[in-house]
């Protein structure tokens, strides 16, 4: 009944708590993670949006540098002065001169366009004019030129090789030369600088005065060409719209190396030569995609883009990247959570008392009640609710059961007076029926151990007289059977011995039983001495058994008294006990055999203790087991080493008892009265 009110009362508390907090301190916060996590998407799905539109300007961008590049080309084939400096150039009167003066013009027009490079090449491969000078080993096998040559203008990006550099201009390959900084994430390479150059390769078609068809080629080295990147990064970020501390950055790829950059290293220079990370490699360069999202960029994390650049053979060669850094994005991330977890805090600290005080107004009158109810079970019939000045159903109730209290202590008066009368007659009756049982009991117990100790010797004595009968034959037949043998007996001596043996275990056996059967007639001759020196005498019988079980032996001799008992037969119950907690520990343990000095009320002895740490037993194994024939070994077990050593210590006047506990152990305790 206490344990359904306290129940009850945890019950109603509960369940308006939860009524008053639930909302705010549940649903409200289920609510706010749930749309929080929704905008940390939005917002990181705004800035993947923004640096996709970057990187759509700055592609643009790209595409617009290529067409003017080759607008200019085809605007230089088409200019009066370019005309009138090839005719000239094919002139019969002077070609030195007019040669010179093409190459004059070239050059001009390649400092007036910025280009790093320009030249003519005609139909057959051979260079007829450059603005600077040109090695011989020249490539004219780009795709580019060759659509030139076959009439269609184009401007394209190429990687050049050092030696395709060297050949257009040595200082072209000295400013392509970069090399690489050892950059955290990025793919484990042996190389140790970057030769090749990244350019912005034009061609424009025009045709000879002899007819020929030739190609105007020119073009720009994007390899620390910072111009350039600056260019993109401004255009980009141009309106300023990212937060404070926050920067944009653009570069220009060679494969994964950084050719040019506005990202800067620790120590303020450019990021040249450094190189991007291996997930991006694998992305962009690997399969061609293009990267949106986070990813580490020299030394810091930055939301980025990343696109691949196509050569003329539709080879990724490089990469383009624009992207900001994203540490304010993620501070004001955080920010704005900060400010939600501090409001949602004030909300509760501002409605969570009140709250409260209106869900104890309903259940405090309830733990009122439910406390008179408890102290009336605790015995206190007087405890009373008190005044409770709700007129709601919850004081009508606690009115009520004032009313009950007060009937139920009239009630409880009277069935302590006739508790009082009725208490004593049945004591008067108790203590009848106590000393009647005692008598029984005990008429029991004699009775029942009379009429075993009977069957048992009737049984043991026809089966002494059974089996010694066909012993003495056997004996008396093996005998014979060596004396006609005679010296080929021993031939066979191993098997006679066994034989000899076997048959005075069973006459061992037979002699256990009639023991049993008739102490009377084997009590043995018993002198006084010390029972420390039967323990010594006897562990030597089996430590054999205890050495194979792992099984430890501590001594304990406090005893100074002698007793007058059989050593034989102290000895037989000591081996009973010891081989009975050697089984009792198959897995090793110890064996603590203690003695002592002991009174058993007024009579002056000494006490055994045989103490094992076994399974131990449990309590319906521990009243049968002074049984005779009760064994929990099976086969392997008699039953009767522990009835013939309650048998034996008996007759000396002593008393043999057990406790036990089931993964404790057990302990027998001997106790044997002083010689005197």
């Amino acid at each position: 009944m206490r344990l359904r009110l306290l129940g009850s009362r945890y019950s109603v508390r509960h369940r308006l708590l939860a009524l008053a907090l639930l909302p705010m301190l549940v649903i409200l916060p289920l609510m706010l993670g749930l749309a929080i996590y929704r905008w940390n998407a939005k917002f990181d799905a705004v800035l993947a949006a923004e640096v996709d539109s970057d990187l759509t300007i700055a592609h643009q961008y790209l595409a617009r540098i290529l067409e003017n590049t080759q607008e200019q080309l085809v605007s230089v084939t088409k200019s009066a002065e370019f005309r009138d400096a090839l005719v000239s150039s094919h002139s019969p009167v002077s070609s030195h001169s007019s040669g010179g003066s093409l190459d004059a013009f070239l050059a001009q027009t390649a400092r007036m366009l910025h280009f790093d490079f320009l030249y003519i090449v005609g139909g057959q491969g051979r260079v007829l004019a450059s603005a600077q000078p040109m090695g011989s080993t020249v490539r004219r096998d780009w795709p580019v030129i060759t659509a030139a040559l076959q009439g269609r203008s184009g401007a394209v990006i190429d990687r050049l090789n050092s030696q395709d550099l060297l050949a257009l201009s040595p200082e072209l390959a000295h400013r392509a030369r970069l090399e690489l900084v050892p950059t955290p994430d990025a793919t484990a390479t042996d190389r140790r600088e970057e030769t090749n150059g990244l350019m912005v390769h034009s061609a424009g078609a025009l045709v000879l005065p002899d007819g020929e068809h030739a190609a105007l080629v020119g073009g720009i080295l994007l390899n620390r060409n910072l111009a350039f990147i600056d260019t993109i990064n401004d255009l980009v970020f141009h309106n300023g719209g990212l937060p404070e501390g926050s920067r944009g950055t653009a570069t220009l790829f060679l494969g994964d190396v950084r050719v040019s950059t506005n990202v800067r290293l620790f120590r303020g220079g450019r990021a040249l030569g450094t190189r991007v990370s291996a997930p991006v490699e694998k992305a962009v360069l690997g399969q061609g995609r293009t990267w949106l999202g986070e990813a580490f960029v020299v030394n810091d994390w930055y939301m980025s883009a990343y696109q691949p650049i196509l050569d003329s053979g539709g080879r990724r060669v490089g990469m383009l990247y624009v992207g900001f850094l994203q540490k304010p994005f993620t501070q004001a991330k955080r920010d704005t959570l900060l400010e939600i977890a501090v409001a949602f805090l004030v909300a509760v600290a501002a409605t969570v008392p009140l709250f409260l005080r209106w869900a104890s107004e309903i259940f405090q009158p309830l733990e009122r009640m439910t406390g008179t109810i408890e102290r009336v079970e605790g015995g206190d019939l007087g405890a009373r609710t008190g005044a409770i000045e709700s007129q709601d159903e919850i004081g009508r109730v606690a009115r009520h059961l004032n009313q009950l209290l007060d009937r139920l202590q009239e009630r409880d008066k009277e069935l302590r007076q006739w508790n009082r009368e009725l208490n004593q007659r049945v004591e008067e009756r108790a203590l009848r029926l106590q000393h009647a049982n005692r008598q029984l009991e005990a008429a029991t117990k004699q009775l029942i151990m009379s009429e075993k100790l009977a069957a048992i010797g009737e049984i043991s004595a026809g089966v002494a007289h059974e089996i010694n009968n066909p012993i003495a034959v056997v004996q008396g037949n093996l005998e014979v059977i060596r004396e006609q043998m005679g010296s080929q007996a021993d031939a066979a001596k191993t098997e006679f011995r066994l034989i000899d043996e076997q048959l005075r275990r069973v006459a061992e056996m037979v002699t256990r039983l009639l023991r049993f059967a008739k102490p009377q007639e084997y009590a043995g001759h018993s002198e006084p001495y010390d029972i420390a020196d039967v323990i010594t005498d006897t562990l030597p019988l089996v430590r054999h058994l205890l050495d194979k079980s792992r099984i430890t032996v501590e001594k304990e001799s406090r005893a100074s008294r002698l007793i007058w008992m059989s050593r034989t037969e102290l000895q037989q119950v000591l081996v009973n006990l010891i081989v009975n907690a050697v089984h009792a520990m198959s897995a090793g343990g110890r064996l603590t055999l203690r003695t002592a000095d002991a009174d058993e009320g007024e009579r002056p002895g000494v006490l055994l203790e045989v103490a094992d740490t076994g399974d131990g037993m449990a309590p319906e194994v521990l009243q049968r087991i002074f049984d005779p024939f009760f064994t929990t070994k099976g086969r392997e077990g008699t039953g009767l080493g522990l009835s013939i050593s309650q048998m034996l210590v008996a007759r000396q006047g002593g008393k043999i008892s057990a406790a036990s506990e089931p993964g404790r152990g057990t302990t027998f305790a001997v106790w044997l009265p002083e010689a005197s």
